[in-house]
C-alpha cells in the first residue's frame, strides 16, 4: 500500500518554499527532484520510520 506524505522544503538555489510529496512506503530514499519554482535539480534525502517522514533534506548537486 502506498502511503504519501506532503511536506515543504526550502530550495537550496532560489530559497523558495516548495511542496514535495514523499512515498513513505518506499523506506529511506535518495533521489533528485526539480524545484517547482526555478527548475534546478535538488538532491533529496529522506529518512522514514514506521511509515512516516522523520527528516527530509534538500541540497544542491554541488554540495
Amino acid at each position: 500500500m502506498q502511503s504519501l506524505e506532503t511536506t515543504f522544503i526550502q530550495c537550496p538555489y532560489c530559497w523558495e518554499q516548495i511542496e514535495v510529496v514523499v512515498d513513505c512506503s518506499a523506506g529511506n530514499q535518495a533521489y533528485v527532484e526539480d524545484c517547482s519554482v526555478c527548475c534546478r535539480p535538488i538532491v533529496m534525502t529522506v529518512a522514514i520510520s514506521q511509515g512516516e517522514v522523520v527528516s527530509i533534506e534538500g541540497r544542491s548537486e554541488d554540495d
